[in-house]
C-alpha cells in the first residue's frame, strides 16, 4: 500500500509511475479528493466538538450561578450541536472507509530500471543456462507421463475436476522428492524452514495485496472467512504481521513448502494439456525482510538462489526480467525463471522472484529498529519460488528423456529419488 503522504506530496509522479502498469489516475484523483473532504470533516467536527465543550463548561458556570432557566436555555442549544457533530462523525467514517478501500486499489510504482512493456512477450532476457535440446526432438511430457505411469489426468479430474492431477507410482516419488531437495537447497542457503498453515484468512490475503487484486483467482471457503493459499507467500510474510522487528534480526529468511491453489492459472482455453496449466500445485517458497538499503541486492541473492535450484536439476533456463506490463500489482521489481521443455517447445516460467519494496510491510504493519532506541520503520519484503511444480516436472521428464524410453534422474536428486532414473 502507498502512503496518504506521499500521494499528498507529488500526485502527478505517481500517476506516472503507475500509468507504466497501466494504471490510469482516476483512483488518484478520488482520493486526494476524499483526502481533502476527510481534513474538512475532521476540521469541521473539531470545531463543534470545541464549541460543545464550550458551552458544556458554560453550562456548568451558570448552574452554579444559580441562573437555571439561562443553563437549560444553554443546554437546549447544545442538543443540535451533538446532532451536527454525530452527522459529521458519521460522514467522516463512511470518506474514511472509501480511502482505505482506494489505498488498496493503488499498485506498487515500478522501480525506474524496470523495463517498459505491454506483457510477457516484452520482457527483457538477462541470461540463460545450459544447452537447450531442439524443440520435437522429444515428446510432450503428457506421452512420457502416461507411458511410465507418472500421473493420471483422467482420474485428478475424476476426483476434483479440470486442472487437478493424480501423481501416481514414481511420479508421486518425484514431487516428493523435488520438495524434499528444493527445501534442502534453501536451508542449505542460510533460510530457515518453516510449515505453515495452508488456510490463509482475510486479513493475511489483503497484508500480501491478493485482496483485492486476485481475490477473483483464489478458491474461498466463505462459511469460516478463510483462503486457500495461492503460494506459500501469503502465510509466510504473514508471519510478522504488527510486529515490530528488534534491532539486528534482519534479514530474516524462510523457505516453506506448501500446496498451492488457483481458480485461473493461465488464459482459459490454453495449454489445457498436461501439467502447463493446473489449478493445484506444489511449491516451495522463499521469502525474505530486510532493511530497505539491502532489498535491491537481496533481490538479486534470492533470484540466483533460485536459479542454483534450476542448475542442480540440469534444467536449460533463461533469466528474464518482467516489463511494467508483467511486473504485477503489487512488486515493485522482478524476475521469472523460464526452463526449456524440448517436448512442448516453449519456455516455462516456473519461478517469479520479487521485491515488494515496503508495499507489503506498510498493508502489514510489519517494523523494524535500526537500532535499539530507533523510531520504528517499514521493512522491505521479497519472496520467489524455490521453485514449483508441476512445469518443472513437465521440463524435467521433456529435458532428461534417454533413447531408451527412461527418464535420467539429476544427480542431485537422487538421494531423494532413491534411483537414477524412472524406467
Amino acid at each position: 500500500m502507498i502512503s496518504i503522504q506521499a500521494i499528498r506530496d507529488d500526485p502527478d509522479a505517481l500517476k506516472a509511475a503507475i500509468a507504466r502498469k497501466g494504471e490510469g489516475p482516476e483512483v488518484i484523483d478520488r482520493l486526494l479528493a476524499n483526502d481533502g473532504r476527510r481534513r474538512e470533516l475532521l476540521a469541521a467536527a473539531d470545531a463543534a466538538k470545541h464549541e460543545r465543550n464550550a458551552g458544556s463548561k458554560e453550562v456548568g458556570e451558570l448552574v452554579r450561578a444559580g441562573k437555571t432557566d439561562e443553563a437549560e436555555a444553554r443546554k437546549a442549544s447544545l442538543g443540535s450541536l451533538g446532532e451536527r457533530i454525530a452527522a459529521l462523525d458519521a460522514q467522516l467514517t463512511f470518506v474514511e472507509a472509501e480511502l482505505e478501500a482506494d489505498l488498496l486499489l493503488v499498485p506498487n510504482p515500478p522501480r525506474d530500471e524496470v523495463p517498459d512493456g505491454a506483457g510477457p512477450d516484452d520482457n527483457p532476457v538477462v541470461r540463460s543456462w545450459g544447452e537447450p535440446v531442439a524443440a520435437g526432438e522429444r515428446p510432450a511430457h503428457w506421452d512420457i507421463g502416461a507411458r511410465l505411469n507418472l500421473f493420471d489426468l483422467e482420474r485428478g479430474a475424476k476426483i476434483a475436476g479440470s486442472g487437478f492431477v493424480l501423481y501416481t507410482g514414481a511420479g508421486a516419488r518425484l514431487v516428493r522428492a523435488l520438495i524434499g531437495l528444493f527445501l534442502d537447497m534453501a536451508t542449505q542457503r542460510g533460510y530457515t524452514e518453516v510449515w505453515p498453515p495452508v488456510l490463509v484468512n482475510e486479513d493475511s490475503a489483503r497484508g500480501t495485496g491478493q485482496i483485492p487484486d486476485k481475490e477473483a483467482q483464489m478458491y474461498a471457503i466463505e462459511r469460516d472467512g478463510l483462503y486457500l493459499a495461492p503460494t506459500a507467500e501469503v502465510p509466510v510474510t504473514n508471519i510478522h504481521r504488527d510486529e515490530i522487528l528488534a534491532a539486528g534480526a534482519l534479514p530474516i529468511r524462510y523457505a516453506a513448502y506448501t500446496p498451492c491453489f488457483r481458480r485461473e492459472a493461465g488464459a482459459a482455453g490454453k495449454d489445457t494439456r498436461g501439467l502447463l496449466r493446473v489449478h493445484q500445485f506444489d511449491k516451495v517458497e522463499l521469502v525474505k525482510f530486510v532493511t530497505p538499503e539491502t532489498s535491491d541486492a537481496e533481490l538479486e541473492t534470492l533470484t540466483a538462489d533460485a536459479e542454483a535450484v534450476l542448475q542442480a536439476l540440469e534444467l536449460p533456463y533463461r533469466t528474464v526480467e518482467r516489463c511494467t506490463g508483467d511486473v504485477g500489482f503489487a512488486q515493485a521489481r522482478g524476475y521469472d525463471l523460464e526452463a526449456w521443455a524440448p517436448g512442448v517447445g516453449r519456455w516455462l516460467e516456473i519461478s517469479s522472484c520479487s521485491n515488494y519494496t515496503d508495499f507489503q510491510a506498510r498493508r502489514m504493519n510489519v517494523r523494524y529498529r535500526s537500532a535499539p532506541d530507533a523510531k520504528p520503520e517499514l521493512v522491505h519484503t521479497l519472496n520467489g519460488s524455490g521453485v514449483a511444480l508441476a512445469r518443472t516436472i513437465a521440463a524435467l521428464l521433456e529435458t532428461h528423456l534417454q533413447p531408451d524410453g527412461s527418464v535420467a534422474i539429476p544427480a542431485a536428486l537422487r538421494p531423494h529419488f532413491g534411483a537414477d532414473a524412472i524406467s
